[in-house]
């Protein structure tokens, strides 16, 4: 219920066109319509966005990168967002503008780094009149820090395909939805294709991209050493007190910053974590994640399939009934693979169970990416970081459906639909295409074209 401070998606990945750095993307405010007119979509100026870095395995930041934003309006006497073509970031066409600043801070410290301030974030992407050349006011607004640094802040097309219609209408996969329990009722024709409920819609990303020598302790050498391996979270935070100015007509907010949401691996505060843990959850560091560890060991959906498609997990039906804990989940989400699991590969942070989409920093970009990553045999993907375009629905689904519980416990024998099993949907689902670089989301749809 709060769309600015809504940690939605996060993603750490090698930058291919840049294998020295790591990219960090973090969204907000999910689901926008592009016609979103008068008055568009911009970050909270009153939320605190950061990104965060553990790369010592204790679950606690080492190093944070905080976002602050704020606005300029031109004219407050007009209702027009622009009243002209906006063709540079300082036209003076634009009348709501918005920046932001950049701080690095280390090792949980209070007084950080300034990395840049007064950065333009670029407009949204209004239509052929108002933002006729969009794809030059995003490129303007890639502020190069130094030392390596970049930075980006604005709207991007969704580039996260999901069926969310067919997931939660009660698990109906459309491609195995004549095996669903509600069969019997005659609603269904049989198997379909996915329906990406996000396509055509935006979301504002915070991208910045740091050389891998910033990020990880000084020595790290190679895929197998722990040193390589980094674990990162987004949150928004809010400040303690707000009261509801009535002169004014807005909200004063004063006292502490406090956390209000945060996302590290994907799906988890929407899938696996309950109703009644999530705003706990999402007040949270990761360092507190064990006593939400049943989640993850006994998820609420692998208990469900068996019963919404009978008789097609039944392997996965007998392992939630035997109430063996998930070590293959716990392994994946909250601990990283070790090293013996998966030939050539470990992104482990140690024993500190923590919710972090960890990276082996050392694992170079993949010249031919599939994106089921490490389930398509790809080490660069997910759960490796998270590209644009990794299909983590179908990873996640196939490992709660019991796909990876054979490497952890070799005498089970996954269901043949554990390895099938999906929402329908690849890459392709996108229509506007990912970039091949910085900030490698595409180009958000503007509100004139769509909806069409």
């Amino acid at each position: 219920m709060d769309p600015v401070a809504d940690s939605t998606d996060l993603y750490a990945f090698v930058s291919p066109d840049r294998p020295n750095t790591v990219t960090l993307i973090a969204n907000y405010i999910p689901l926008q319509a592009p016609a979103g007119g008068p008055n568009f979509y911009q970050f909270g100026d009153d939320v605190r966005y950061a990104i965060h870095i553990d790369n010592d395995g204790d679950g606690k930041a080492d190093i944070t990168y905080r976002f602050t934003f704020h606005n300029r309006l031109r004219n407050p006497e007009t209702f027009l967002y622009n009243t002209g073509p906006i063709t540079t970031l300082n036209s003076p066409n634009w009348n709501t503008r918005q920046f932001y600043s950049v701080q690095r801070f280390s090792d949980g410290g209070s007084a950080g780094t300034e990395l840049g301030k007064d950065l333009a974030c670029p407009p949204c992407n209004i239509g052929p009149l108002s933002t006729p050349n969009y794809d030059k006011l995003a490129a303007a607004a890639v502020h190069d820090l130094g030392h390596g640094i970049r930075v980006f802040a604005g709207q991007r097309a969704e580039g996260f395909y999901v069926d969310l219609g067919a997931i939660f209408d009660l698990g109906d996969l459309r491609p195995f939805e004549n095996l669903h329990n509600q069969y019997g009722l005659n609603v269904f024709s049989g198997p379909a294709p996915g329906v990406n409920a996000t396509n055509q819609l935006n979301v504002h990303s915070i991208a910045i991209q740091v050389p891998i020598g910033e990020l990880v302790p000084k020595g790290a050498s190679g895929e197998s050493d722990p040193k390589s391996v980094i674990g990162a979270w987004t949150t928004a935070s809010r400040q303690a007190a707000s009261v509801f100015d009535a002169e004014t007509g807005k909200a004063v907010s004063s006292g502490p910053f406090r956390q209000v949401s945060r996302l590290g691996n994907p799906l988890i505060n929407e899938v696996i974590i309950a109703l009644g843990d999530k705003d706990r959850w999402n007040a949270l560091p990761p360092v507190d994640d064990k006593q939400f560890a049943h989640y993850y060991a006994h998820p609420g959906l692998a208990a469900a399939l068996p019963s919404l498609y009978p008789g097609v997990f039944p392997n996965l039906a007998a392992l939630v009934k035997s109430g063996k804990a998930r070590a293959d989940l716990e392994a994946i989400l909250l601990t990283g693979i070790p090293s013996g699991i998966i030939p050539g590969f470990q992104n482990s942070t140690g024993p500190v169970q923590s919710d972090m989409l960890r990276l082996n920093t050392a694992i170079p970009p993949s010249d031919q990416p599939n994106i089921l990553g490490l389930l398509g045999g790809d080490l660069a993907g997910f759960p490796n970081g998270r590209r644009v375009f990794d299909d983590i629905v179908t990873v996640e689904l196939r490992a709660v459906a019991g796909l990876t519980f054979a490497l952890v416990d070799p005498s089970f024998t996954p269901d043949s639909a554990a390895s099938a099993v999906t929402d329908g949907l690849t890459d392709a689902s996108v229509k506007a295409p990912y970039l091949n670089t910085f900030p490698y989301l595409g180009v958000p749809y503007s509100g004139f074209d769509n909806p069409s």
